[in-house]
């Protein structure tokens, strides 16, 4: 693995696919950058008589594809996916974690080395939804800053929760009352947040009985209390929900995003229009509950009836927002078992399997979507003069296979073009998962 500077590179002799919703092959073109930009592109032949082509280092792609970094919409930083034979006391081990000096600056490192990850298999952009402490604020500046290598990371840090709520006491604030809730938004904002995430219901894992996924924990009045703040201070809201009386429930009380998603209803689409909001479908985490063997996944009865509700609910909301023109961005909740940094890949293919869209619609949206509804639309997500050189290669169409994203030839971010990238898997995990292909 090379990761060197780019100065003035062009790029020759591949396929451009741009992002947009009907890309096709490009063929014959010149992508020119210099440094972190996309000066232009040009055709072949006016490349080979331009005057400024020897101030370019030349870079042949062989008959490669380039085309957008991936954005993944939905991360936490600090999981690594590993499955475990039982459930864990999450809250108790971030305590743990973050008890001394030496062990958050452990935590810390590890961060930025999933950080790290994620670029390397592909992913250029990343926002994440709750982190420890303000670890995901600081990664994203030492990123920018060049003291370590990563995507671009548009970063919520603590999530809010309830107590007894989604993910409380580890990557959220468990808030007893309204004005807890609304301490924590400006918390946030001190440590200059870009987004602000609330845990309005429990997950698969929370319920205790078959039939009760998503059950709701955050009150209505302290979701409009914290969204009333947060778009005061210019912030969007995401809103981690697995429930139809989740979705309305959030909606209703001004979030910006429903991350996962449940079985809609007329009332739910009308929201969701009259609202501007977007779904973040996540159909990677519920899979392994819903799809693998007990034996393997480890799951409970009860987790395993839990995780087909919840997976065949995502999966109908987001054909029902796609049907409705609703935005659907897309995440693969990284962290949750089976959910690794560097899979990304496997959501597209999963959305383009179970909501039923094409290839190039599946990358659309983790490219050119996902920039807009993240609020970058006008910096990445397509291969464009002027935009950022946020780019992969691949050796493989993946319009024609999505699995072509398995392996990247290289990656392009912040100026850097890192060739061959090399990072290690989890066997048991990609096998496992690849019996879903």
């Amino acid at each position: 693995m090379k990761i060197n500077k780019i100065n003035r590179l062009a790029l020759i002799n591949g396929y451009i696919l741009d992002g947009s919703e009907n890309m096709e092959p490009a063929a014959d073109k010149v992508i020119l950058i210099d440094g972190d930009t996309i000066k232009a592109i040009t055709d072949r032949d006016e490349w080979e008589s331009s005057d400024t082509k020897q101030s370019y280092e030349v870079y042949d792609l062989n008959g490669r594809y380039v085309m957008p970094g991936l954005i993944n919409m939905h991360v936490h930083l600090a999981g690594n996916g590993k499955p475990q034979k039982k459930q864990r006391d999450n809250a108790a081990l971030v305590g743990k974690i973050m008890s001394t000096a030496l062990t958050r600056r452990i935590a810390y490192n590890m961060v930025k080395g999933f950080a790290k990850l994620e670029l390397l298999s592909g992913v250029t952009t990343i926002r994440t939804v709750g982190g420890l402490a303000d670890f995901d604020t600081r990664c994203r500046t030492d990123i920018e800053n060049g003291r370590c290598i990563g995507p671009r990371i548009i970063a919520a840090n603590e999530g809010i929760s309830v107590p007894g709520g989604h993910m409380a006491g580890s990557v959220a604030i468990a808030a007893t009352t309204v004005d807890e809730a609304l301490a924590q938004v400006d918390r946030a904002a001190k440590q200059k947040v870009d987004i602000i995430k609330l845990m309005i219901t429990g997950g698969v894992l929370d319920a205790k009985a078959k039939g009760v996924p998503g059950e709701l924990k955050m009150q209505p009045d302290m979701i409009n209390a914290v969204c009333g703040r947060a778009h005061k201070l210019g912030y969007k809201v995401a809103a981690h929900v697995e429930s139809t009386e989740g979705v309305r429930a959030a909606l209703a009380n001004g979030v910006d995003s429903i991350e996962h998603g449940a079985k809609p209803d007329e009332e739910i689409i009308s929201l969701f229009k009259e609202k501007n909001a977007f779904l973040t479908t996540t159909i990677s985490p519920a899979l392994p509950y819903a799809l693998f063997d007990r034996s393997i996944s480890h799951a409970s009865e009860v987790e395993q009836f839990n995780g087909n509700i919840v997976f065949e609910g995502i999966v109908e909301c987001s054909k029902a927002a796609i049907a409705n023109g609703i935005p659907v961005a897309l995440g693969n909740d990284v962290g949750c078992p089976y959910i690794t940094q560097y899979n990304f890949w496997r959501e597209l293919y999963y959305f383009s399997r179970y909501a039923g869209v094409s290839n190039a619609f599946a990358l659309h949206t983790a490219t050119q979507v996902n920039a807009g509804l993240a609020g970058i639309g006008d910096i990445t997500g397509t291969v464009a003069p002027g935009m950022k050189a946020e780019l992969i290669v691949t050796q493989d169409n993946p319009l024609d296979n999505l699995c072509a994203l398995r392996n990247v030839d290289c990656v392009m971010a912040g100026g850097n073009i890192i060739d061959k990238p090399e990072f290690k898997r989890n066997a048991n995990v990609d096998r496992e998962l690849d019996k879903m292909i």
